[in-house]
């Protein structure tokens, strides 16, 4: 007889939410979800979810519970508050925050699930809504190792790999210094498209060229494209980058260690809210860039 698959708790459907649920629901598994906003999860639903009015409800009888939101006061509130996910799921199961938030507050998080005997991941993603899409995130994964091996068969459907950092708070310290490298590595992908652009050369071209080689990144190769073709529609929120850098700034100046690399991306990005550029994806810093040099985008 077969063994029917485990009930899910989903909190959180926005640009890679709303994927990575559908691919859990694509599988055949039980999800009952929850959202601020209802509209954001209708496809989620026409494809059978059962809608909860809060964290609580849907966390209710799952063995699993997963969110994605904001920002960190928005996890606090999904399993701290009175009406969260803890005050609401059974004890037995495994909570896992996909959120890029405070290493702190998942040590806080975890402690609290053990108290309840429940198990607690941290598990930040990278990949973007493409990876989201696709189910080809990367996952960085802190907490409980035998809840690591439980998730795992859920962890294979949004993602390609999923790698167990160490014990709580380390997969929010992996995605800072992802994040970190990638703050960096954008700016210099701008500055080179810019270059180019000045010099009179074909920007497909240059990507091309560069791509293939020891410039070759993630950034040139798939956001470069969307830079030329002016696409600015939002993979990753400008707002969430902001946020992810300032929290890595905190933790780097907790540990007496300076970044000045990503402390200037930081500000770079901080003029692109000044520009009302905050719903943008993150590869909209190359129009800060633009507005900087006076250079007119097509």
């Amino acid at each position: 007889m077969k063994k029917n698959k485990p009930q899910i708790g989903w909190i959180g459907t926005g640009v890679m939410g709303r994927s990575m649920c559908g691919h859990v629901l694509d599988a055949g598994y039980p999800v009952t979800m929850y959202t601020r906003t209802k509209k954001k999860a209708e496809p989620l639903l026409e494809k059978g979810a059962k809608w909860a009015d809060d964290a609580f409800s849907a966390a209710g009888g799952a063995e699993f519970v997963f969110s994605i939101v904001g920002y960190p006061a928005d996890v606090e509130a999904v399993y701290l508050s009175s009406c969260g996910v803890f005050e609401g799921m059974p004890s037995g199961g495994v909570v896992c925050d996909m959120t890029t938030s405070s290493p702190g507050l998942a040590k806080r998080i975890h402690e609290e699930a053990k108290s309840r005997g429940i198990g607690a991941l941290d598990a930040p993603v990278s990949g973007g809504d493409v990876g989201a899409q696709k189910g080809t995130l990367s996952i960085m994964v802190g907490g409980d190792r035998d809840a690591f091996q439980r998730v795992q068969p859920l962890f294979k459907l949004m993602g390609k790999n999923s790698n167990y950092m160490g014990g709580p708070g380390a997969g929010q310290h992996t995605k800072m210094a992802n994040q970190i490298h990638i703050a960096t590595t954008m700016i210099g992908a701008v500055e080179s498209l810019l270059y180019a652009h000045k010099a009179g050369l074909n920007l497909d071209e240059v990507i091309h060229a560069i791509g293939s080689g020891a410039a070759g990144s993630w950034t040139i190769n798939n956001l470069g494209p969307r830079m030329v073709k002016r696409n600015f529609d939002p993979g990753f929120f400008i707002d969430h980058f902001v946020k992810d850098m300032g929290i890595a700034l905190e933790e780097a100046k907790n540990m007496h260690l300076s970044l000045p690399g990503l402390a200037l991306a930081h500000q770079f990005y901080v003029s692109a809210q000044a520009l009302d550029f905050g719903k943008l994806g993150t590869h909209a810093i190359y129009r800060v860039f633009e507005q900087m040099n006076g250079v007119t985008g097509k």
